[in-house]
């Protein structure tokens, strides 16, 4: 398919539009979605990346997203383009990505699109020399594609399992590979890991995704602290979401009775590639979207025990974050001064009053 059929593709109403094979992998599992729990097949291999011609033009930063044809992935593609960047788009929906890469160009950014399985590390690394090829050398590489399964654990399989920690986390560890190699010869570049509450505080019914993000985290940090050792000039950040309306509780494989939901407060996908993009330009070790998320990996320290942008949550998400605006401007370190203060005057107040 040349780029002249994609685009008379896109301009079809999406059910019309020619379904896409990238090797063995249709949708988010080999074979489709299935409510059952039937074998997958193994994607094929792929050591080489046919990328799209390069589109629109930028003088900013090389930036490549990971998961780029939807919800966050497309948020973050817009953030970015819209600063003046050039952006590489990796999914494995060809067709969503061009669109992606119209929505690029209308926001002043270039684009690369590059259709793949994050499961491949050899189309990973095809995908990142491909990317220095065309745009130049990356200065940040942003891992966010995922794929997930809503299902209790007894009725969870060993493929669906396999599945999910091949792209969820071993997408973001082939991704991570791929930027270091061209990031730590040069002593720059940023690796942002968009991650999750859930990495640190599992729910019930996300078995899969919840024991991926956790490896994120774990792997982050190890990295980190061996980036602090050397003294690297390649900075690893995380950056921690809470609820966002994005397409993925449509698409994502489910065995629950009814249409699954985030669980409120839900935070629009431009409030989240905002805070993506501040933690791509500042030293921070790890941000936190929301106070429900940063309450919930409180909690845990303290008390262990459809493509598109949007979901169909709009009347419920929030389009601003005042605990994003606060952490990004204030940070922890002053937050926590405030709070002894605030709590030495209330001390102080009640020893008055005595």
């Amino acid at each position: 398919m040349d780029r002249s059929e994609i685009r008379r593709a896109i301009r079809r109403p999406r059910s019309e539009r020619p379904r896409i094979r990238l090797g063995n992998i249709d949708r988010l599992f080999p074979g489709g979605r299935r409510e059952t729990g039937e074998p997958a097949a193994p994607p094929s291999p792929a050591a080489s990346v046919e990328p799209q011609r390069v589109a629109g033009s930028a003088s900013g930063r090389v930036i490549v997203v990971t998961g780029a044809s939807a919800g966050v992935g497309r948020a973050v593609a817009h953030a970015f383009a819209a600063r003046g960047n050039s952006v590489a788009l990796i999914a494995r929906d060809v067709l969503a990505l061009e669109e992606v890469a119209q929505e690029v160009a209308s926001r002043g950014g270039r684009s690369l699109v590059l259709p793949l399985d994050v499961s491949n590390a050899d189309a990973v690394e095809a995908a990142a020399a491909s990317t220095e090829a065309e745009l130049g050398p990356i200065d940040v590489w942003v891992n966010n594609a995922m794929v997930s399964v809503f299902s209790p654990v007894r009725e969870m399989t060993a493929d669906e399992y396999r599945r999910v920690t091949e792209v969820t986390y071993l997408g973001y560890v082939h991704g991570t590979l791929s930027a270091l190699r061209r990031m730590l010869p040069r002593d720059r570049g940023v690796i942002v890991q968009v991650g999750s509450a859930l990495a640190y505080r599992a729910i019930p019914l996300q078995s899969a995704y919840c024991a991926a993000k956790h490896a994120i985290n774990g792997f982050s940090e190890s990295l980190r602290t061996e980036l602090l050792h050397d003294g690297s000039g390649v900075r690893v950040t995380q950056v921690q979401l809470p609820a966002v309306n994005t397409p993925q509780f449509d698409w994502v494989r489910s065995r629950l009775p009814g249409r699954a939901q985030p669980v409120p407060p839900i935070y629009q996908p431009e409030v989240v590639a905002e805070g993506i993009v501040w933690a791509a330009e500042h030293d921070r070790r790890e941000l936190v979207i929301g106070l429900s998320a940063d309450m919930a990996i409180l909690a845990d320290k303290v008390v262990s025990g459809l493509h598109r942008t949007h979901g169909r949550f709009d009347e419920e998400a929030r389009s601003s974050s005042r605990y994003l605006w606060w952490s990004t401007r204030v940070g922890p370190s002053r937050t926590l001064a405030l709070a002894a203060a605030v709590g030495g005057l209330a001390v102080l107040g009640l020893a008055r009053r005595r």
